[in-house]
């Protein structure tokens, strides 16, 4: 009876590729949940012959391909001199105000 591969994949460095493997998965589900674009976790399991008797060393992998994050952005004005500025360089300011809250009188509308 061929034993399932979870078996084999408990024992690579001592349980700890499975382990990293779990953690990876919840992080890709979490990202892409988070950002509504695919991902990918790729396990790689090695097999070769050792030196001696009939044994195998098995080894694995495991690689985790996030979705891209949305970049962040700025909307900045180029000035003349070559740096970039918050407000329009081309646009005058306004000079406002704040009015305080005890001078406000109650506005009537007229139907």
């Amino acid at each position: 009876m061929i034993r399932p591969i979870t078996d084999t994949l408990r024992h690579i460095g001592g349980g700890v590729f499975i382990d990293t493997a779990s953690d990876k998965l919840a992080e890709l589900v979490c990202a892409v949940d988070s950002t509504g674009k695919a991902g990918k976790i790729d396990l790689t399991i090695t097999v070769k012959k050792a030196s001696r008797g009939g044994a195998m060393l098995v080894s694995g992998k495991v690689r985790l391909t996030k979705p891209a994050e949305a970049p962040m952005e700025a909307m900045l004005f180029g000035t003349p001199e070559g740096n970039l500025v918050q407000n329009d360089p081309h646009q005058q300011a306004l000079d406002l105000k704040t009015v305080p809250a005890d001078t406000r009188q109650p506005i009537t509308l007229k139907a």
